[in-house]
């Protein structure tokens, strides 16, 4: 079945060349303005997205997004990686933004001097749906949106690491990596993680993968088994860390991911591709996870017979709890999830809108756990839905099994105990079904219904039909074998899905294909043929030939321009206000080009030796302003505005970052640069990058080589202002 592809909100908007154009959601549409064209623009999740014909005379671009309703001094210049070459157009992704109306402007310098510009019409941004286990109360930490805030921003000092084909082995990241802040730099994304795992540097971080980057690309950052490790130091350590592709075609090919003892961690947004074994494994003590919106395809064949389509697409065992895993596309998995291997204490996973796509079972297969499944699309499953054994229990609401054979299984009663055998030779488990849309199911038997495909039966059944999401399952109907009732634990606990979160059946499918998987639909497509696939569990030689053959047409990465500050917009109507001006995506901290925000152009100002005005392209912060917000710099540290004031450059600076033991700000230098410190009389010396130099008249003056660099204290200082040029 073709993804459906839909967004709303459109809005009418006039340029001052008489061009009036129409964008909705992830639809395209033409923008012409002083030889730029821009063909295509969208919103998504939490992001938005314009693609542009290359200019001919253009020596490279630069691209920005600001609120619909704010105004054009409010553009944010997006970090560098986040603009592509793909073989006949440009793209750019403004992503971590929270929901609600924004324009994108593109800007290209041309190499004969001057710039070409235009301005998409309002794109809307939507936010993911944080339902689920990972987002309870009763939660560890209560969410699981790793490095981002559940508005969809990033947090606050977020380190964002941009991880592409060509920068897998060698990218660098500044690491904490002792109880007294000790930095070492960690290289490559494997190393970088392995120093994560020590457990001193929780700074939520969001490591963004750009294009194709296959397990060559990852030479020497898998483990043997060919796997991303993402570890914490004991069962539920919290990282704060999102996993996450940019834009449609961000794909893991050949290589999968081990979580383990983590606590708040987010993958979302990946194609995953060929993976060894397991595609996303949460083995072990992890927590609050939230594994969404990714496209999930075929593994590498595994030595069993039931392998050939590789093992677990998203497993999780061995304590792992408060999972939620959501709006994922399932391309024709053999197994889609495995919940539970040798627990024996209760646990918790949802999953919601997950689109089966011609999948073949476990979806999920559940030992002990409560699991609450509701408002997914079994679209034509050759085997299994959902089952349980061990004494699990299941609520599965709101679903739509579409010539899913047995729709439900419990081990060795009702259907399982018929005909070919059993699906499980463990201890039964129950399910609660209420409200679920079930056609061309094989069997069914209910406790307590005659709606199935066979009378009710008390004692040996596949679940118990409610008639309210919100009765209690009587204790008198129990599992066959093992005698465990239902614990009705969705009445008992916070699930994190409230009613009105749950969708009406009868919208379910058209909800799930249209918002399943990446952004925009993904770049890989496929149609299954209903009248062989849904009853076939063979592995499908086309798909998977399709699969081996794939490859992203990313060109390159980055937008080859220098930072700065937009040219003046052409003029247009106004638009109408909607809601946040987004938060800035923020901290390049170890790619090889940075980014910065725009230039201030009204910052305020310090007064210390006199100094001429930041170059255009400079990296400045302003503490008065931004507090420890920013786009180019991580800032970790304590603010105050009881420091006094100090006048630079005609600004008058009033709130300074604290020079203290904890202090540390962080950021990476395109070229040769030169950093400049602005303090008040307090101080003497300042570290950077381990190297004390002198604090002369409330300035410091650091020449820099190209790189990542990291300020530290040498003595008690009140920093007011900095500038990187």
């Amino acid at each position: 079945m073709n993804r459906i592809v839909a967004k709303v909100t459109s809005i009418v908007l006039l340029f001052s060349l008489g061009l009036t154009l129409l964008f909705s959601g992830w639809g395209t549409a033409v923008v012409h303005a002083a030889g730029l064209t821009v063909t295509g623009s969208g919103g998504g999740n939490e992001a938005a997205y314009v693609e542009w014909s290359p200019v001919s005379n253009a020596s490279g671009y630069k691209v920005f997004v600001k609120a619909a309703s704010a105004a054009d001094s409010q553009y944010q210049q997006l970090p560098n990686e986040l603009i592509r070459k793909y073989a006949p157009y440009w793209r750019a992704d403004a992503v971590g933004l929270a929901a609600g109306s924004y324009v994108m402007k593109v800007e290209a310098a041309l190499s004969g001097g001057g710039t070409a510009s235009a301005v998409t019409g309002t794109l809307a941004a939507a936010p993911y749906d944080r339902s689920g286990f990972a987002f309870s109360t009763a939660s560890p930490y209560g969410t699981g949106s790793g490095a981002y805030n559940d508005n969809g921003t990033l947090k606050s000092g977020a380190q964002v690491l941009y991880v592409t084909s060509q920068n897998a082995q060698t990218v660098t990241l500044p690491v904490v990596v002792s109880s007294s802040g000790t930095v070492q730099t960690g290289v490559g994304l494997g190393g970088i993680l392995t120093l994560r795992q020590k457990g001193y540097d929780t700074t939520p971080l969001a490591i963004r993968f750009i294009g194709q980057v296959k397990a060559a690309d990852l030479s020497g950052q898998l483990n043997s088994s060919g796997y991303l490790e993402l570890k914490g130091k004991t069962n539920y350590t919290e990282m704060n860390i999102t996993l996450e592709g940019i834009g449609k075609d961000a794909t893991a090919y050949g290589w999968g991911m081990l979580l383990r003892y983590t606590g708040n961690v987010e993958v979302r947004n990946l194609g995953v591709m060929l993976f060894p074994d397991d595609g996303i494994s949460m083995d072990t003590g992890n927590a609050n996870v939230w594994v969404h919106n990714n496209d999930i395809f075929y593994g590498s064949a595994g030595s069993d017979a039931d392998q050939v389509k590789g093992d677990g697409s998203t497993d999780l065992k061995k304590g792992s709890t408060y999972i939620t895993i959501s709006y994922n596309h399932y391309f024709d998995s053999g197994k889609a999830s495995l919940v539970g291997l040798s627990e024996s204490a209760e646990f918790f996973v949802t999953f919601h809108h997950n689109w089966f796509d011609h999948s073949d079972s476990r979806h999920p297969r559940i030992r002990v756990a409560s699991v609450h499944v509701y408002n997914n699309f079994y679209d034509g499953v050759s085997k299994y839905g959902v089952g349980v054994t061990t004494g699990a229990s299941a609520f599965v609401e709101g679903n739509v099994f579409r010539n899913a054979r047995y729709p439900m299984l419990s081990s060795l009663q009702g259907t399982d105990a018929q005909g070919e055998g059993t699906f499980s030779g463990e201890n039964g488990g129950m399910i609660k079904a209420y409200n679920n849309s079930i056609t061309g199911a094989a069997s069914l038997i209910y406790a307590n219904s005659n709606s199935g495909t066979a009378p009710a039966n008390a004692a040996s059944h596949d679940a118990y039909l409610a008639s309210s999401r919100s009765e209690a399952v009587p204790g008198s109907y129990k599992a066959l074998v093992g005698g465990t009732a239902y614990n009705n634990f969705d009445t008992l606990v916070d699930t994190g899905v409230s009613a009105a979160a749950v969708d009406n059946v009868s919208a379910v499918d058209q909800k799930v294909t249209a918002g399943a998987g990446r952004q925009g639909g993904g770049d890989f497509s496929w149609s299954f043929n209903n009248a062989v696939d849904d009853t076939s569990y063979a592995i499908n030689a086309p798909l998977m030939a399709a699969i081996r053959s794939y490859t992203s047409g990313l060109v390159s990465v980055g937008g080859n321009a220098n930072p700065g500050g937009p040219s003046p917009t052409p003029a247009a109507t106004p638009v109408p206000t909607v809601t946040p001006v987004p938060t800035a995506t923020p901290v390049p901290t170890a790619t090889p080009v940075p980014t910065a925000t725009p230039v201030p152009t009204t910052t305020p100002a310090p007064t210390a030796a006199p100094t001429s005005t930041p170059a255009q392209g400079a990296a400045v912060h302003n503490f008065t302003v931004s507090g420890t917000s920013s786009s180019f710099f991580t800032i970790q540290g304590n603010l105050s505005t009881s420091k006094g004031t100090v006048s630079y450059n005609g600004l008058t600076l009033t709130q300074c970052l604290k020079i203290e033991s904890a202090t540390r700000i962080q950021f990476t230098a395109a070229k040769a640069s030169t950093l400049t410190l602005i303090f008040n009389s307090e101080g003497s010396k300042i570290k950077v990058d381990g190297t004390s130099y002198p604090i002369t008249n409330g300035v410091a003056t650091v020449s820099l080589a190209a790189g990542a660099h990291t300020i530290t204290k040498d003595s008690t200082a009140n920093l007011y202002y900095l500038v990187v040029e």
